[in-house]
């Protein structure tokens, strides 16, 4: 969901081992209620903390790159407002602006929020962050955040933070689901094993949407050994013709499911037309594709935007890189079509869902995945984002990719076996 990391192409990702034991850097200490924060913050950073505001008093101010037309935006929107409401701040104090650009007109919108009183500023898109962190800089004493941003645990700015959550866990049980499907659909006989060829319609060759569909391919194969996935890129983060096209490309490919990361209804209708099964991104589609949808996965943006508020009311520091996880709900799984989905499923998606909690089953396994024919026993992650790639962070830890360990956005940007990019 966004807009996220290091400008990495999956084909530049390099192996790399470098000396984590060189960082002079501390977990950050825990948020309140339960909420922790995973990434790791310089010792001599402390992050903004202003006076209690009054619930009543609260203003927030909250930027999205598109409206509600999108899924991915309609996602924020709904969970802040919900927030809002049951926190009770004053209607006139909760200012939205929709459809700002990943440019300039971010940094006027924030700026604006800013003169308007707002406590704190919060913006759902990766491209922007940088001019977030511009208006941080001049307006020291309001709070900003970009969901999905990647500098904010070494920026230094004590005003600037950035949040996102484990959804590698919820992709990868939306591919638990797949995979069900998939094996009910060889049992039968309606495909062989050499046909169990799922696609993925992807935005954007970041790091965010490789760690993304890497984690649903091997939910997939958790289920099902014999899966392989082909991916097509839109280069676009909404753009409804484009994830139409992709879906069909996959479909026409011989791919017999789609997921994707990508914000319209393109790919679902593409979907239902073809009567191919369809796993979604922050929003079901079961009521407009009631023959293909199947189930989704999102992040739910509810407990963040809950103690981002709870902070500046209280008086405390909002943590500055935050990472949801399932335990908190701030990861979830997007409901179950029964009449798509495989006998058992439900079942199924509980069992590896305690799994995944209890930490007895781990998303990045290298004793699942090889690269090249090998297993990956060394690789380098671009963690400091400072406009070029470089793998300059050791990411694997014993047989564990610690996705999320070091910032909470994604830095997973490695091609694996199984997986073939066609665009």
């Amino acid at each position: 969901m966004k807009k996220i990391l290091a400008l990495v192409l999956s084909l530049v990702m390099v192996f790399a081992l470098c000396a984590c034991g060189a960082k002079t850097e501390e977990p950050a200490e825990e948020a309140d209620e339960g909420l922790a924060p995973v990434a790791y913050v310089p010792l001599d950073f402390k992050p903004l903390v202003s006076d209690p505001v009054a619930v009543e008093d609260l203003k927030v101010g909250v930027i999205t790159l598109h409206d509600e037309n999108s899924s991915y935006d309609y996602n924020f929107i709904s969970a802040a407002n919900d927030v809002f409401t049951e926190l009770g701040l004053k209607s006139e104090n909760v200012m939205i602006k929709t459809n700002v650009g990943e440019d300039e007109s971010c940094y006027d919108a924030a700026c604006e929020l800013a003169d308007a009183g707002c406590d704190v500023v919060f913006s759902d898109s990766y491209g922007h962050e940088s001019y977030m962190i511009q208006a941080a800089k001049e307006y020291e004493d309001v709070n900003f955040v970009s969901a999905t941003g990647d500098r904010a645990h070494y920026e230094g700015v004590s005003n600037y933070h950035n949040a996102f959550a484990s959804i590698y866990d919820g992709r990868f049980l939306a591919g638990v689901a797949a995979g069900m499907k998939i094996q009910e659909m060889i049992d039968s006989g309606e495909i062989s094993a050499e046909q169990a060829k799922i696609g993925y319609v992807g935005a954007k060759p970041y790091a965010e949407v490789i760690s993304g569909y890497t984690s649903f391919f091997l939910g997939a194969r958790y289920i099902c050994k014999e899966v392989t996935m082909e991916v097509v890129y839109t280069n676009s983060w909404y753009d409804e013709a484009l994830e139409k096209e992709a879906a069909n490309t996959l479909i026409n490919s011989g791919c017999v499911l789609i997921s994707e990361h990508a914000d319209s209804m393109g790919a679902p209708t593409a979907c239902e037309t073809a009567g191919v099964p369809n796993v979604s991104y922050n929003l079901s589609f079961k009521d407009s594709c009631p023959n293909t949808y199947l189930c989704g996965s999102r992040i739910n943006w509810r407990p963040y935007f809950k103690l981002m508020c709870t902070c500046l009311i209280n008086g405390e520091a909002i943590p500055t890189d935050f990472c949801g996880n399932m335990e908190e709900s701030s990861v979830e799984v997007l409901e179950l079509n029964e009449a798509v989905a495989a006998e058992g499923t439900a079942a199924k998606l509980a069992e590896v869902t305690a799994l995944l909690e209890s930490g007895e089953l781990k998303v990045f396994d290298t004793n699942t995945f090889t690269v090249g024919g090998s297993k990956v026993a060394s690789l380098g992650a671009d963690v400091i984002n400072d406009g070029t790639f470089s793998a300059e962070t050791e990411a694997i830890d014993g047989d564990l990719f610690v996705e999320s360990s070091y910032r909470s956005a994604p830095y997973f940007a490695v091609i694996i076996d199984g997986i073939v990019v066609l665009s």
